[in-house]
């Protein structure tokens, strides 16, 4: 603790030793009675200011004017200044304000956010927690009812299959004895023929040793009577034509149970800005993809490629490319407005926001700026960093993915949320404190509807993803089948289900993926080069970039709705 404190724990002067001193000078951080402030102000060799000691720490010394204190605040910089930072010309033409304003509207912006979350956001997760014990419980009691169902109808299919069992072997037991009483009377029938015929033979025998007259001319053969053959009894014998026993079919037949559906019900919890919703996973990928239409951009060549695009709606598109015009297109191809941007320089990347106004990062002017019909302002100056990567949220903030321009800095690159230029959230590190992303400019953001923020970083040849608090969820480097660390990401998107989509420029495909970073499918078959920059419009059509040709591809990857 900086203030000396006495044996009984009582604060002290720093020059007289006097009990409670009512004052402190925040330049120097000593602690003055009344007697010695006098003294203690007359020291020239260094600026002063005394405040009531319960407001010490309320003065800020100036960074390059070390003997300073920053009485004002530059809003073109988002830095507080010194007088001597005003006279230098440095801050010519920019907005300033006296610090105490710009700290009394910071304060207020707290004091908003604490109220916001004390009366509205924290008594509805105290709602929402509520209920979950009986979700809970709901479902256990639903799980067993359900297998007690599955259980029963399981014997209710047993008992026809014996049935069906018992049935077969009746009809085969009524077969059997069938057949049994035809060949039965064949066989009694033959026996009594045979019997005849050895009768006959006999008394033939006996004829043959006979010399009496009278008996032997008194005999009529009967050979053309047994010449005559009964017929051949030709009995087929019964045969069991078991079916192929189908899963499909089984499974069919037996019932199965409704997919789970988790959905958030938009009457149920009410606040000011929009929550994280779960998507109705109900669309199904169409076979092959399919091209809705080429737009013909006036980007073409290495030197005039075509680098981003966002969606202002289903019908019309931003572009920019490697100049320092920015140009919106509609959906016929034509060119509908063009906006030069204020330093000439080209955008390094471009987003539509809530307001449907435009957003853009100007890497050389280490700016994000913001397009209002035709004209333009700067929203952000990261102080030491170069903007490279922007998009809105759903909630109206804004974020950007910079990377300091000192090269041999520590702090390499991060993610910035922004609501207006006032910085919120900075996301840089994973939980074992490295950084989530290496330094390189090829970076792409943008926000899933489960409020989880991706980034398409080609630099680290993934896709890296963090939910909404900036804790890592997952990389991806490619599908596992083939994870050959060819996998090369520029641009990334996500549309209504979740899915996060992004362009695998050097294997002229796009990869699929869900929202927990499992592959799900590639679109390669739409004569794609070299993609880049992707969007997608509110039906879930893809909007890519082909830089080089000029061209802007418009896919539909998933059935239409019926």
């Amino acid at each position: 603790m900086d203030p000396k404190i006495c044996a009984q724990g009582m604060l002290q002067c720093n020059l007289c030793e006097s009990r409670d001193p009512p004052l402190y000078c925040d330049i120097c951080h000593k602690q003055l009675c009344k007697v010695c402030v006098r003294d203690h102000i007359l020291d020239e060799t260094t600026e002063h200011k005394v405040v009531p000691l319960q407001k010490r720490g309320s003065a800020t010394k100036c960074e390059k004017h070390s003997s300073k204190i920053c009485e004002l605040y530059c809003e073109q910089c988002y830095i507080p200044i010194c007088v001597q930072c005003i006279s230098s010309g440095e801050h010519r033409g920019h907005e300033i304000v006296e610090i105490v304003e710009r700290l009394e509207s910071l304060k207020e912006i707290i004091l908003k956010d604490l109220q916001e979350l004390e009366k509205s956001i924290y008594p509805k997760y105290q709602e929402i927690a509520s209920i979950i014990p009986v979700r809970k419980a709901d479902l256990t009691e639903n799980s067993k009812k359900m297998t007690t169902a599955i259980e029963k109808h399981g014997e209710d299919l047993h008992r026809e299959i014996d049935n069906m069992i018992k049935k077969l072997k009746s009809n085969l037991e009524e077969i059997e004895l069938t057949h049994l009483k035809l060949l039965q009377n064949h066989e009694n029938k033959i026996t009594r023929i045979k019997y005849e015929i050895e009768e006959g033979i006999a008394d033939l025998k006996k004829l043959l040793c006979s010399t009496e007259i009278s008996i032997v001319s008194a005999y009529k053969s009967k050979n053309a009577e047994f010449k005559i053959l009964p017929p051949k009894l030709t009995v087929t014998l019964p045969s069991f034509s078991p079916q192929k026993i189908t899963k499909e079919l089984i499974y069919q037949q037996f019932g199965s149970l409704s997919e789970l559906s988790i959905k958030t019900e938009d009457d149920s919890f009410t606040l000011d800005s929009p929550s994280a919703e779960s998507p109705s996973l109900d669309r199904l990928f169409i076979d092959v993809p399919r091209i809705i239409m080429d737009i013909n951009t006036e980007y073409e060549g290495s030197n005039n490629a075509l680098y981003c695009l966002s969606c202002l709606s289903d019908e019309d598109i931003w572009t920019s490319g490697n100049n320092k015009m920015i140009q919106l297109y509609n959906s016929r191809g034509e060119l509908v407005k063009s906006i030069q941007t204020v330093t000439r320089n080209s955008p390094i990347d471009i987003a539509v926001i809530g307001s449907g106004d435009l957003v853009y990062c100007d890497y050389n002017d280490k700016s994000v700026n913001i397009i209002n019909d035709t004209q333009v302002d700067t929203l952000i100056r990261p102080w030491g960093f170069r903007p490279v990567g922007v998009c809105s949220t759903s909630n109206g903030d804004i974020l950007v993915i910079m990377i300091n321009h000192n090269y041999y800095s520590s702090d390499k690159s991060k993610v910035v949320r922004y609501s207006g230029h006032i910085e919120k959230q900075t996301i840089k590190y994973d939980d074992k404190g490295r950084f989530l992303y290496p330094f390189g400019v090829s970076k792409y953001i943008t926000e899933n509807r489960n409020l989880d923020i991706c980034v398409a970083d080609n630099e680290a040849c993934a896709v890296v993803v963090v939910n909404q608090a900036g804790e890592l969820r997952f990389r991806y480097t490619g599908p596992s089948s083939i994870n050959d660390g060819s996998f090369n990401s520029f641009g990334i998107a996500t549309d209504s289900q979740s899915r996060i989509l992004t362009a695998d420029r050097d294997n002229n495909r796009i990869h699929i993926l869900d929202q927990d970073g499992q592959f799900l499918r590639f679109i390669e078959n739409c004569h794609l080069q070299a993609p880049c920059y992707l969007c997608i419009d509110s039906k879930d059509n893809l909007f890519l970039a082909e830089p080089i040709r000029g061209t802007v591809k418009k896919i539909q990857y998933y059935k239409s709705p019926t």
